[in-house]
């Protein structure tokens, strides 16, 4: 027998087309969380596109089925959708959010009790709300729909057991077949491979597999790194060869702070701009989101507001060029790049309808994003550009998303079988044994 799914606010306003997404089961929609919508359809945010695309459907499957929606309407899956109204008018809410969260849950309780041979379950993402409804003994659950577990996330790198002779021709830099090895259980195109000895596992080579010859290049990254940055750990050296292969258009950095994500990206980028020609310009960007409690609004030009919202941009470049980088061609210092227009720092706000072809996008702190914020940004990629997200999941200051629903874990994940994406988490920090400890223990 098919299930009852009743859904929150935060469900259809997370994500628009969530109601086409359970299958053959029934769909309840409370009252009250149309009423809630209806409060956000006007907002110019995502969240507000979201409100007006669910406003949109349910109106379409009204029409289109010839029955009221309180009757409930046939989607394509085989399930049933309906608005659900209180039975009691004692049950209609106030106007505070606890009133109307408390009316939400009432009705999936009104639900279980009206359909006792069936199963109703609750689906929110506040987790105070469903820790409330499994109190009241309704089964609540997180909407997963989209959703990718950071502790699913793969790193980006494999070790293969490999004969010695597979190990030495890949150390003297020559294309290794894989073939025959046999097939790599979960290996994707531009996984980092560490290919490791049988017999003696401390003789390894590192190199990066390309999927459509079934092969392991040689890392194409020297000791000497790009920019002066040199990779310390077996993940930057695999991050530092992604993010100056050419044929990787999309690169995804995650690591927790301290693990030098921004300060390759932006190493490479240089690289890649002002020694190697390959792109025009080097574009860098992240969204404002303040850490704790802001310092309201700032004096001055726009230049002046963006500055401590861009000031960790500043840092890595200052740390790049103070680490002993000759001068290039006419260029000394990065506020002479800057100035010249071959580097651009710039908030997130800015880049819808914009068209970014032949350049070095970074965009920093991207675990901030929503997935359509995401989409939104890559999709202004012209020709020849290559885009980089980094960011941590563990640390979002966007009160909408969570480490397994932001942007940059689900690029991660959607793009691991496209040979034109790559993606390397980061363990090991390396900005200070400060840092590092302070990361562990705090």
């Amino acid at each position: 027998m098919s299930k009852i799914f009743v859904l929150d606010t935060n469900v259809i306003l997370h994500d628009p087309r969530a109601i086409y997404k359970f299958e053959e089961n029934d769909i309840v929609i409370p009252i009250f969380v149309i009423e809630e919508v209806d409060q956000f359809k006007k907002e110019l945010s995502e969240r507000g596109r979201n409100a007006r695309q669910v406003a949109r459907s349910l109106d379409e499957l009204r029409l289109q089925n010839g029955h009221t929606l309180e009757e409930g309407v046939k989607l394509e899956s085989g399930g049933i959708l309906r608005v659900a109204l209180p039975k009691d008018a004692a049950h209609r809410p106030g106007s505070d959010h606890g009133a109307m969260d408390r009316a939400i849950m009432r009705t999936a309780l009104d639900e279980k009790s009206q359909h006792p041979e069936r199963t109703v379950v609750f689906v929110t993402m506040d987790s105070n709300l469903r820790i409330r409804a499994d109190a009241f003994g309704l089964r609540a659950e997180n909407y997963e729909g989209g959703r990718i577990s950071i502790d699913d996330l793969y790193s980006g790198i494999f070790t293969i057991d490999a004969p010695a002779g597979m190990v030495d021709a890949l150390g003297r830099r020559e294309t290794v077949d894989l073939s025959p090895l046999g097939p790599v259980e979960g290996m994707h195109p531009q996984a980092g491979v560490v290919l490791r000895d049988r017999v003696q596992p401390r003789h390894t080579a590192l190199g990066r597999y390309l999927s459509a010859s079934d092969t392991v290049r040689p890392l194409r990254v020297g000791r000497e790194g790009a920019w002066n940055v040199r990779p310390r750990n077996l993940e930057q050296y695999f991050a530092l060869d992604l993010l100056l292969d050419p044929e990787a258009h999309l690169v995804t950095l995650v690591g927790k702070a301290g693990t030098g994500k921004t300060l390759l990206a932006i190493a490479a980028g240089m690289q890649s701009v002002v020694e190697d020609g390959r792109h025009s310009r080097l574009l860098v960007s992240r969204p404002i989101f303040p850490l704790g409690r802001d310092v309201g609004y700032l004096p001055g030009t726009i230049e002046e507001k963006l500055n401590p919202w861009m000031q960790p941009i500043f840092d890595n470049l200052e740390y790049i060029f103070g680490t002993g980088r000759k001068r290039v061609g006419e260029f000394r210092e990065y506020h002479e790049l800057v100035s010249a227009g071959i580097i651009q720092i710039e908030p997130l706000t800015y880049i819808r309808g914009r068209s970014l072809p032949h350049q070095f996008l970074i965009v920093d702190e991207a675990q901030n994003l929503t997935p359509h914020e995401v989409k939104t940004v890559i999709t202004r990629c012209g020709a020849d550009t290559k885009i980089v997200l980094t960011g941590d999941p563990y640390q979002i200051d966007n009160p909408y998303v969570d480490s397994a629903s932001n942007g940059l874990t689900i690029v991660a994940e959607r793009f691991r079988e496209e040979s034109i994406g790559g993606h390397v988490t980061l363990l090991k920090g390396e900005r200070s044994e400060l840092a590092e400890r302070a990361t562990e223990l705090l």
